[in-house]
């Protein structure tokens, strides 16, 4: 029996079926949308480009941002953003972060008033430091917010596709948003925990893109699995004091949305920000790193909305500072490095 079999005999006896709209037709949202297929719900995608859309409904690929993954055959592609979300009970978000303002807007007027509008991307928006729950406030009103589900968690897109055993966590304020999601991801590969900090879910996912980054700079130089590893456990506390400083919970970076999406990309070959850490730390330009790729690495946008927001809030974050003045300052990862070691001598915390 296959993972895709046994995910439909178990659906058929423990959940409801939900109607979804997956908004964003990058490795993420691919990803996510073929295995709420599978699941049995009633799940449509939203992809930009004409041509994907074409793709997946014909040939039930995405040869652009999942390359050899076989989607399920009752997952449906559209590039009407209304006929998406129209009538749908969850809407998932999983546009990059700085776009996600502008399709908002669009979708705003579509969005049935009792849907849930979760959220799988991860980063702040540069221009206003918003989290996307804070955004989803701005633009959707209080009560769309009190159906907000953040999720995220050690995942890489094409592991989850591939049906490899994964955990991630739905944060939300409302226990019956948070559950209705839990239900309709869960599956043999996919197991789901419930959590009730928005917040700190959402910081843990756009501050790990930055860290990792800074790991990938540390590998590129050569620099060893010590650095590697000091950095991660440092970056972790630079994560939870910025937490600590908007109100989330320590525990919540002790767990998959801090600790382990961080270690994770940090550490594996497949993560795009740890990627372009890895090429900037061997000499490449940003510029010429970011032409080479297709997909967005979060974690350059980041690093500078996270950096603005720590100086904001007074939040101390060297990694972070250091990480932003290599990509958008033009220092020498090198030289980043020395003026790290070199901060003055203090009490681990």
């Amino acid at each position: 029996m296959t993972m895709t079999t046994m995910n439909e005999a178990m659906i058929e006896k423990t959940r409801d079926i939900e109607r979804i709209a997956v908004i964003g037709g990058g490795s993420w949202g691919t990803a996510l949308a073929g295995l709420l297929a599978a699941n049995g719900n009633d799940t449509v995608l939203w992809a930009y480009e004409p041509e994907l859309v074409t793709e997946i409904n014909a040939n039930h690929t995405n040869s652009l941002y999942l390359p050899g993954i076989y989607l399920h055959p009752t997952l449906a592609c559209t590039g009407d953003l209304e006929e998406a979300v129209r009538g749908r009970s969850i809407v998932l978000l999983v546009t990059p972060v700085q776009v996600m303002r502008g399709v908002l807007k669009q979708l705003a007027p579509h969005i049935a008033p009792d849907a849930i509008i979760a959220n799988a991307s991860k980063g702040i928006e540069l221009e206003t430091l918003q989290t996307v729950s804070q955004i989803c406030g701005e633009l959707l009103g209080d009560t769309a917010l009190s159906r907000y589900v953040a999720l995220s968690g050690p995942t890489f897109a094409r592991e989850v596709a591939q049906e490899l055993p994964s955990l991630i966590v739905a944060a939300s304020r409302n226990a019956d948003a948070s559950g209705r999601v839990q239900t309709a991801f869960s599956c043999p590969c996919l197991r789901v925990y419930t959590n009730s900090d928005v917040i700190g879910v959402e910081l843990g996912g756009a501050v790990k893109n930055v860290i990792a980054i800074a790991a990938g700079i540390c590998d590129g130089l050569g620099f060893g699995h010590n650095a590697r590893a000091a950095l991660i456990t440092r970056g972790l506390a630079e994560m939870n004091r910025l937490g600590q400083a908007m109100g989330a919970q320590a525990a919540t970076f002790a767990g998959l949305a801090g600790m382990g999406d961080l270690v994770l990309t940090c550490t594996g070959d497949l993560s795009r920000n740890r990627t372009v850490g890895f090429k900037l730390g061997q000499g490449m330009k940003l510029a010429e790193i970011l032409a080479e790729m297709r997909m967005v690495a979060e974690g350059v946008k980041s690093a500078e909305s996270v950096y603005q927001l720590s100086r904001r809030l007074g939040v101390e974050m060297p990694i972070v500072e250091k990480t932003f003045e290599i990509l958008h300052e033009d220092k020498p990862a090198r030289q980043a490095v020395i003026e790290l070691m070199a901060r003055g001598l203090k009490a681990e915390g």
